[in-house]
C-alpha cells in the first residue's frame, strides 16, 4: 500500500552533500507533501525594506527540504517524480542584486518588490498582473562525489535548473547517483519567465505534493521531463510582443534581446528600468530562434501581452 508522508520546513539544508542523513525514508509509489522555505530563507519577507534585506546575513545556499531516501533506488536507476500539486505561500518577492543576473553591468543598484500572492493573477505595477504558474526551482538528488557543493549551479543531479515547465501535472526523471537517491527540493516560484534574467522570479514559500517511483536501470543522462499540456496556458492567452538579439555568442544574444525588451517597456509603457528588468525576469521567455546561420545566432525575448490585462 502506498503511503502519504509530510515533511515540514523546520529542518533544511543549504548544500548538496551525500553524507547528510535523510529526514524521511519512503517506498516507491509513496507521496510526500513538502513544506519549503522561500529562496532567501525568510530574509526578504515583507514588510522588510530593501535596506533591511541587504543588511541581513545571506543564507549559504537555497534552503532545501529533505533529503528523502527512496528504498530500492540504486545508481543507474531513474527516479520518477510526479508533481501532483503546488500551492504558494501568501507572499513573494523579486529582487535585483548587483553583480548577478544576466545584466550585472547594466544594473548597479538593488531593488526589491513584494508580491501579494493571495491574489491570482498577482498585481505588479502599471496595471500588470502575473498569473500564478507555480513550480519548484530546485529539485534534485544527491551527487555521487563526496563533500559539500553549492546549490546555485545546476548539475547532473538537476538541482537549481529553474525550469518553469515543471508545474503541476508534470513528470520528471532524474538519474540516481547514490543509494536511496536522497532527493531534496525548494526554491518555490509563483511565476517566472524562461531565463529568470534578474536572478529571481516570484520567489515564495511552497507546499509541494510529489509522488515517487523508480525505473530500474533506466537513468537518463540528465533531467528529462514530460508536461501534461501546453506550456504556460494561463499566461499565453493574447499573443506576444517580441524583441530579438543577435551575436556569435548565444549568451550575448540573450543579453541584447533582454536589453531591447527593457528599452521597449520603458519607452512604450512607462516602467522604470528596474521594474522592466523585474518584469522580464518573471514573465518574459527567452527562446533560441536559430543556431544555424553562422556567424550569428538569434535569441528572442517574448513578452505575453496578456499581462497587461
Amino acid at each position: 500500500m502506498s503511503r502519504t508522508h509530510h515533511l515540514s520546513a523546520e529542518r533544511v539544508h543549504h548544500a548538496w552533500d551525500n553524507s547528510l542523513p535523510p529526514l524521511l525514508a519512503i517506498d516507491p509509489g509513496d507521496t510526500v507533501v513538502f513544506q519549503t522555505r522561500d529562496s532567501s530563507d525568510g530574509r526578504n519577507k515583507p514588510p522588510v525594506t530593501l535596506a533591511e534585506a541587504l543588511s541581513r546575513p545571506r543564507a549559504p545556499g537555497h534552503p532545501l527540504s529533505g533529503p528523502v531516501f527512496v528504498r530500492g533506488a540504486e545508481p543507474g536507476d531513474a527516479l520518477e517524480i510526479e508533481v501532483l500539486a503546488l500551492e504558494t505561500g501568501p507572499w513573494g518577492y523579486t529582487i535585483i542584486a548587483p553583480g548577478v543576473g544576466l545584466l550585472p553591468e547594466d544594473f548597479l543598484e538593488p531593488a526589491l518588490f513584494h508580491w501579494d500572492l493571495t491574489q491570482d493573477p498577482a498585481p505588479f505595477v502599471r496595471g500588470v498582473h502575473i498569473p500564478k504558474e507555480p513550480f519548484l526551482g530546485v529539485m534534485g538528488v544527491a551527487l555521487a562525489e563526496p563533500g559539500s557543493f553549492s546549490t546555485m549551479p545546476p548539475r547532473r543531479n538537476a538541482g537549481n535548473v529553474d525550469v518553469k515547465q515543471l508545474t503541476s501535472g508534470t513528470k520528471l526523471w532524474l538519474p540516481v547517483l547514490v543509494p536511496g537517491a536522497l532527493f531534496s527540493c525548494g526554491d518555490g516560484h509563483a511565476a517566472q519567465g524562461d531565463g529568470e534574467v534578474c536572478v529571481t522570479a516570484i520567489e515564495c514559500e511552497m507546499t509541494a505534493t510529489l509522488r515517487f517511483s523508480l525505473r530500474k536501470g533506466a537513468a537518463p543522462a540528465e533531467l528529462q521531463y514530460e508536461t501534461a499540456g501546453p506550456l504556460s496556458p494561463r499566461a499565453i492567452t493574447a499573443g506576444y510582443y517580441a524583441t530579438t538579439g543577435h551575436s556569435p555568442d548565444l549568451l550575448e544574444a540573450a543579453r541584447q534581446a533582454t536589453r531591447h525588451m527593457i528599452a521597449y517597456l520603458v519607452e512604450r509603457h512607462g516602467f522604470t528600468r528596474e521594474q522592466a528588468y523585474m518584469l522580464c525576469s518573471v514573465a518574459v521567455d527567452l527562446r533560441v530562434s536559430e543556431v544555424v546561420d553562422a556567424p550569428n545566432w538569434v535569441v528572442s525575448a517574448l513578452l505575453p501581452k496578456s499581462v497587461f490585462g
